[in-house]
């Protein structure tokens, strides 16, 4: 299976890790993701705040160079380039005005979107294109006793939810499920974990970060698995702050990425486990399976 890959400035930067083990799982699991080639940033989600129209050309770029490569879909692990170049595509469909704008701006770059090609979340290749039973032979090192708490984040399912439910997804539960970890009932899973708001208003950024902790915390987990860049850095970069204002909430936050390696049998120095500031406890010497 061969997909054209939009990363995204996050996996190039912060969210390194969540490349450094998506690519290697992808490759056990026969996905080749083909980056593509002059992308530029998405304008993720403050640029549609302040001009929706030059944030649309900025996406559409994007999608017009994936189209470009022949490919079938256009995969994008980062939450907000997820939604930005899934808004793009129906602000093209519903709006003749920014279609307009859009493709005059495009063809300025020798470029044109049709608008066809899919955006893609790599849950949804993972679970619907490789699907679960694949992924279960590839298990050697089960996460036998690991309780996991999965944070959906509120972008990649809202509003636009083409592959899970929009208020109870489900498909990491069901992959992380597949990797031998307990999962644990989590509520707060689509709740937002403060996004932006920690660098601009962070009282409030930070509060919704340390509900989202201490509830993982209350409900026995040992460590919470993420999709989003964003997510994984409130939910990891701030337990100093966190602890001196509401008290300690000790629970590690990794890329369900980096929970298929392990149950991979690849090593943690491959998955970019170093990188995070509260480290993942290891995992017990459980025997592999047969």
């Amino acid at each position: 299976m061969k997909y054209a890959y939009f990363p995204g400035c996050s996996l190039k930067g912060l969210g390194r890790a969540y490349e450094e083990s998506l690519l290697p799982v992808m490759e056990k699991l026969g996905v080749e993701l083909v980056e593509l080639n002059d992308w530029n940033c998405c304008g993720a989600t403050a640029y549609m705040s302040v001009d929706e129209t030059k944030a649309c050309i900025l996406a559409a770029r994007n999608l017009a160079i994936a189209e470009k490569t022949g490919s079938r879909d256009l995969v994008t692990p980062c939450s907000a380039c997820y939604l930005v170049l899934n808004k793009t595509k129906h602000y093209l469909k519903d709006s003749p005005e920014i279609r307009g704008s859009v493709q005059r701006a495009l063809e300025g770059a020798g470029l044109r979107y049709s608008g066809e090609m899919p955006v893609r979340h790599p849950l949804d290749i993972l679970v619907h294109d490789v699907g679960l039973d694949v992924i279960r032979e590839k298990v050697v090192r089960p996460l036998t006793g690991l309780k996991v708490a999965p944070y959906y984040g509120c972008q990649v399912v809202r509003p636009y939810a083409t592959f899970d439910d929009a208020w109870n997804p489900t498909t990491m539960d069901r992959l992380l499920a597949t990797l031998g970890a307990e999962v644990v009932p989590y509520p707060l899973k689509t709740k937002c974990c403060g996004g932006s708001l920690t660098g601009t208003l962070p009282d409030t950024g930070l509060r919704l970060t340390y509900i989202l902790l201490k509830e993982a915390v209350r409900r026995g987990a040992d460590v919470i698995a993420t999709i989003c860049p964003l997510c994984q850095f409130n939910l990891d970069a701030y337990h100093d702050q966190l602890t001196r204002q509401w008290g300690p909430v000790p629970i590690p936050t990794v890329y369900f990425t980096q929970l298929m390696g392990l149950a991979f049998g690849l090593p943690e120095s491959q998955l970019g486990l170093r990188r995070n500031f509260v480290r993942m406890k290891p995992l017990p010497a459980l025997p592999a399976r047969a």
